[in-house]
C-alpha cells in the first residue's frame, strides 16, 4: 500500500516525488519509458530559475537522484487504468497493480505528428521529432524543420550548425517563437524560411529523398530535395486510459486548473498533460510541488 501514486516521471512527475517523499509519504513513480521526460532530449537549459546553464540530461538526472534519495520509488511499468473502491484507488498497470489514497497524473505529452502518408514508416529513415537525438547523423546534408514555435526555431539553429542547408517550413506570415530565436536564424546563411506553407507529401522510397510543400496563399507547389525532415508542430497528451475517471477537454487535456485538482476527488493532474496557459520546465515543476502538496493535504 502507497500513500501517493505519480503516473509519469518527468519534470512534474519527479517534482511531485521530492515534494510527496519531504511530506513524508510512501511515494511510487510509474514510468512507460525512462524518467526526465522530454527535458532529457535538450542540449542546453537557459531559462530554469536559479540555474545559469545546464543540460536536459543533467538537469533530469539530478531531480532523478534527489527523488530515489528522499525515498521515491521509481518502476517501469505502463499504467493503464485507475480503479477506485471504498474510497481506496488501484492504478493497474502492465505488469501489476498498486493499491493507494491519492493518485498525481503527470502523463507529460508527446510531438504531435502532421498526419502525412507514409510519416510513420519514414520515422527513422528521415522524419524525425528530435534534433538533438538525430541532428548529427545529417551533417554536410540538406534538412528541413518544419513548425514556428520556440522548439521549432531552437531546432533550426541546432541544424544549422550540422547541415549544409536548412528549410524552416511554417504555415503562418510570422513564428509563434521569441524574435530572438528568429534574429539568430535570419544571420544564417544556409537557413532558408519557407513560409505560408506545409508540407503535404514525403517522397522516397526506403528513406526520404524530398517533400512537396504547397504555398497556401497562392497554392502552388514545389518540391525540395532533403533528406532529413525534422516536425515540431507542438504536442498533444495521452490521458485517454483515464478518461473514464477524470474529464478531459475537447484536446485531451486533464480539466485542472492552477490548485491541479481534477474533478474526482484524491486525483490530482501535473504539468504539460493538464489544461494551462503556459508549458515550461519552470510550471511543470512548480506544478510537481502543487499537486505533491495538494495530495499530503487531501490524505491527512
Amino acid at each position: 500500500m502507497h500513500d501517493l501514486i505519480i503516473i509519469g516521471a518527468g519534470t512534474a512527475g519527479l517534482s511531485a516525488a521530492v515534494y510527496g517523499a519531504r511530506a513524508g509519504k510512501r511515494v511510487l513513480l510509474l514510468e512507460e519509458n525512462v524518467y526526465g521526460g522530454q527535458i532529457i532530449s535538450a542540449t542546453e537549459v537557459e531559462n530554469y530559475p536559479g540555474i545559469r546553464r545546464i543540460s536536459g540530461y543533467e538537469f533530469a538526472e539530478n531531480l532523478y537522484r534527489q527523488a530515489v534519495e528522499l525515498g521515491a520509488e521509481l518502476k517501469y511499468e505502463k499504467a493503464v487504468s485507475i480503479q477506485e473502491e471504498g474510497g481506496k484507488k488501484t492504478v493497474v498497470t502492465n505488469r501489476s497493480s498498486y493499491a493507494c489514497e491519492a493518485v498525481i497524473l503527470a502523463t507529460g505529452a508527446k510531438k504531435r505528428r502532421l498526419g502525412l502518408e507514409r510519416e510513420e514508416e519514414l520515422t527513422g529513415a528521415g522524419v524525425s521529432y528530435c534534433a538533438v537525438c538525430d541532428g548529427a547523423f545529417y551533417r554536410g546534408k540538406d534538412t528541413a524543420v518544419a513548425g514556428g514555435g520556440n522548439t521549432a526555431l531552437e531546432d533550426a539553429l541546432f541544424l544549422s550548425g550540422y547541415c549544409r542547408k536548412l528549410y524552416l517550413i511554417h504555415r503562418r506570415d510570422q513564428f509563434r517563437g521569441e524574435e530572438r530565436l528568429v534574429r539568430a536564424l535570419r544571420e544564417k546563411d544556409n537557413v532558408t524560411m519557407v513560409m505560408e506553407s506545409q508540407i503535404i507529401r514525403l517522397n522516397g522510397k526506403d528513406r526520404l529523398e524530398s517533400i512537396t510543400v504547397k504555398n497556401r496563399c497562392t497554392g502552388g507547389t514545389g518540391e525540395l530535395a532533403v533528406t532529413g525532415l525534422f516536425i515540431a508542430v507542438g504536442q498533444e497528451p495521452d490521458n485517454r486510459a483515464f478518461s473514464e475517471v477524470v474529464r478531459l477537454d475537447r484536446d485531451g487535456y486533464i480539466e485542472a486548473g492552477e490548485n491541479c485538482r481534477t474533478d474526482k476527488g484524491g486525483i490530482f493532474a501535473a504539468g504539460d498533460c493538464r489544461t494551462k496557459e503556459v508549458r515550461q520546465l519552470a510550471t511543470a515543476a512548480a506544478d510537481g510541488a502543487v499537486a505533491a502538496l495538494a495530495a499530503s493535504a487531501y490524505l491527512k
